[in-house]
């Protein structure tokens, strides 16, 4: 890791601290979102990223997916990041955030491909197109139509892992019906899928 990185001057400009991950390192379970929210100064467990320096603890994404994986039973095997470290401050809107560009995401790769040689989990949970192509992009591969593959396991043989895209927490209310889910029914399905490959990890 690098306390002070400075690969996006860009990011290192207008963020508050590094939101490396969180969790155990010996997690079955690691969670990649795209990258920190604006947190608050006054940050709490829920209302971290760009103050508190933690991953996936935004008040309303971070409680979403921690939620969803403790409804799973995997609160405690899951190791939270994102493919981006720092805040992407948005230029009209400091307060706000912007999408990572590809640059920003190929910098911060080594730092996500660091956390996962030490976690060494059997899955990757990619929250959303950016974190899922982050991941693609260490095995040389594209992605191709997000939606299509989301709960596709894709088997990461460089990392050694499966990778699993699923919905962002912002956007699955108007997706999981258009993939044809009720919400109970995306959350058993996550829970299966990673109940399958964590299990098939350990034979």
């Amino acid at each position: 890791m690098e306390p002070d990185c400075t690969r996006c001057p860009a990011l290192a400009e207008t963020r508050e601290c590094i939101s490396w991950g969180t969790g155990p390192l010996d997690a079955s379970v690691v969670v990649v979102g795209e990258a920190p929210g604006p947190g608050n100064p006054d940050a709490d467990r829920w209302k971290g990223g760009n103050w508190t320096g933690k991953g996936y603890t935004s008040r309303h994404s971070g409680r979403r997916i921690r939620r969803m994986l403790a409804q799973v039973g995997y609160d405690d095997e899951a190791y939270y990041t994102n493919a981006v470290k720092c805040f992407p401050a948005d230029p009209e809107d400091p307060s706000s955030n912007r999408e990572p560009t590809p640059e920003e995401r190929a910098n911060c790769r080594p730092h996500l491909l660091s956390e996962l040689e030490t976690v060494d989990p059997a899955v990757v949970l990619a929250t959303g197109k950016h974190a899922t192509t982050t991941v693609l992009a260490a095995e040389g591969k594209e992605l191709d139509g997000f939606v299509d593959c989301v709960l596709e396991p894709v088997r990461c043989e460089t990392l050694d892992v499966w990778l699993v895209p699923i919905l962002h927490p912002s956007y699955q209310d108007v997706w999981i019906g258009r993939l044809g889910y009720e919400p109970d029914e995306y959350l058993a399905a996550i829970g299966e899928t990673l109940e399958e490959l964590c299990g098939r990890a350990d034979e």
